[in-house]
């Protein structure tokens, strides 16, 4: 069975909201080697239709633009990615499609299909939730910055129910970023 791994980046007082507003000083080479550990070695990419339009505007023309990052778009461009949207939806990235009827027997499915690498998941943090809930989600790899937002989505909303998790690992950026891996505590 292929492992979900999801990757997000948190402020220290949770909220995942708008990262691009915070998250960019933060960025280092050590942020960087985490980042395509989690997304471009993976072979598909589950993906929010939020987060999808995030990418799908950015990573195509990043790829074109042969820069630092091109290798990083290329895998993201080169692996398939299904995403999760109530709303019929039309692609322009190569190698998108939208996943079909009920999201946890979806993505149940989806794990049972062969593969050579993990599902990965960037964002797309209300997808993460119910994974998470449904018992699905193998992997929570968050990079917490040192940064208070104070106002945005949190990665928990308040009123939730208690998700027991396990420290895989951890580790802490020159920036002060930590790294930091969960798998449900049922896994353990």
């Amino acid at each position: 069975m292929r492992k979900i791994v999801a990757g997000l980046f948190v402020s220290l007082d949770g909220v995942v909201e708008d990262p691009a507003a915070w998250h960019f000083p933060y960025f280092n080479d050590e942020m960087g080697v985490a980042v395509t550990e989690q997304l471009a070695t993976a072979d598909t990419v589950l993906l929010g239709r939020r987060t999808y339009d995030s990418f799908a505007g950015a990573w195509p023309a990043r790829e074109t633009a042969g820069e630092a990052d091109a290798g990083m778009a290329k895998a993201l461009g080169d692996a398939r990615k299904i995403v999760v949207s109530r709303q019929p939806l039309e692609f322009t990235w190569r190698n998108s499609e939208q996943l079909r009827g009920d999201l946890v027997e979806a993505v149940a499915a989806l794990k049972q299909e062969p593969g050579d690498t993990h599902i990965a998941m960037s964002g797309s943090v209300s997808v993460v939730r119910q994974l998470l809930d449904a018992g699905l989600l193998d992997e929570l790899r968050l990079l917490v910055h040192p940064i208070v937002v104070g106002k945005g989505e949190r990665l928990f909303p308040e009123a939730g129910t208690p998700v027991p998790l396990t420290l895989v690992s951890s580790q802490t950026f020159k920036t002060g970023v930590l790294h930091l891996v969960y798998s449900p505590a049922s896994a353990s």
